[in-house]
């Protein structure tokens, strides 16, 4: 904790900051070693699960911190930001206050390099704010980009061919079901098939590899001076219990022609055992998306949640978009 402490304050800048987004006030953590560095907005997944990149990360991040100013922001909904969103919020409000966001720290900071990094949902958020206001930022990345057919194709059914009778009945029932369904149904479906992956598969997370280190984070939110006990809870249990529009919005995206479109280097990367976010399909869509700026790297060992592994090559991939942009 003291160690903690004194890197903070070793910081040239370190601090809550509470911003104007979509008309709600919410707060975003600022941090870096100095103010001429780099800036990366992180956009975490869920849609709602502010890890590991959070507002009550504060000093848990010096590798980062070092070398770039991160700005992390619990979105509407979670964590320090918790709020009841109804069925009125779309994907579109989360882009919109994405780019206010950008928009915000381009002022914050105009000399600055700004770059974006999405994870999962996230990544909806980096790509189409990377489409949208190219002018505004200077490249990004994503890992476990989330373009078309988000748990529903083909690739996750083959992932139980070996899977116990009970489990493979549990999904092609699932898959009957479909998208068309009430809300309810569709989300207890997601649960079990969530539950299914993690337990049969190598698709959320690869089981042969080292995993990211969360049970630090965990203490690090629980003993942030930032956060409330209220909002670490918000972490995982929050506002987002009470949308019925943003899941549905999501299975049923097509993000697969703003590849085509897009005017920075947007680097993706996946987990090699992905097929939630499809690795497999991601590499057809950025060969015929055929644009220059757009790339992508397997991950070796890791699946929809990044490993160990995968969270060093998010950060490799950093160091190289803000080196090639210098």
């Amino acid at each position: 904790m003291s160690k903690r402490k004194k890197y903070i304050k070793s910081c040239e800048i370190s601090e809550v900051v509470t911003v104007q987004l979509g008309g709600f006030k919410q707060k975003i953590l600022i941090e870096g070693k100095s103010k001429t560095l780099p800036v990366v907005i992180m956009l975490h997944g869920g849609p709602g699960s502010p890890v590991p990149f959070s507002v009550g990360c504060r000093g848990l991040f010096p590798e980062w911190t070092d070398m770039a100013i991160i700005v992390n922001w619990d979105q509407l909904g979670c964590g320090i930001n918790n709020f009841k969103l109804d069925d009125g919020f779309h994907i579109e409000n989360f882009v919109e206050m994405t780019c206010q966001l950008v928009e915000y720290i381009k002022q914050r900071f105009p000399k600055n390099k700004l770059f974006l990094f999405g994870i999962s949902w996230g990544s909806v958020l980096a790509l189409s704010a990377a489409a949208r206001v190219p002018e505004k930022i200077d490249g990004a990345f994503a890992y476990g980009q989330v373009l078309k057919n988000l748990f529903f194709n083909d690739e996750v059914v083959r992932e139980f061919d070996n899977a116990p009778k009970k489990a493979k009945q549990k999904v092609k029932q699932i898959f009957e079901t479909g998208l068309n369904c009430e809300y309810e149904v569709l989300d207890n479906n997601l649960k079990t098939l969530y539950t299914l992956l993690r337990k049969y598969t190598d698709s959320y997370c690869n089981k042969s590899a080292k995993p990211a280190p969360f049970g630090k984070i965990v203490f690090g939110l629980l003993s942030s001076s930032d956060y409330s006990f209220k909002d670490f809870k918000a972490v995982m249990k929050n506002g987002y219990a009470y949308n019925k529009t943003l899941w549905k919005e999501l299975l049923a995206i097509d993000l697969m022609p703003l590849l085509a479109e897009i005017k920075i280097k947007y680097i993706l990367l996946q987990g090699e055992t992905d097929t939630v976010t499809s690795t497999a399909n991601a590499l057809k869509a950025v060969g015929d998306a055929n644009n220059e700026n757009v790339t992508l790297k397997v991950v070796k060992n890791s699946g929809h949640i990044p490993s160990a592994e995968a969270m060093d090559e998010c950060y490799r991939t950093m160091i190289q978009l803000i080196e090639e942009r210098n």
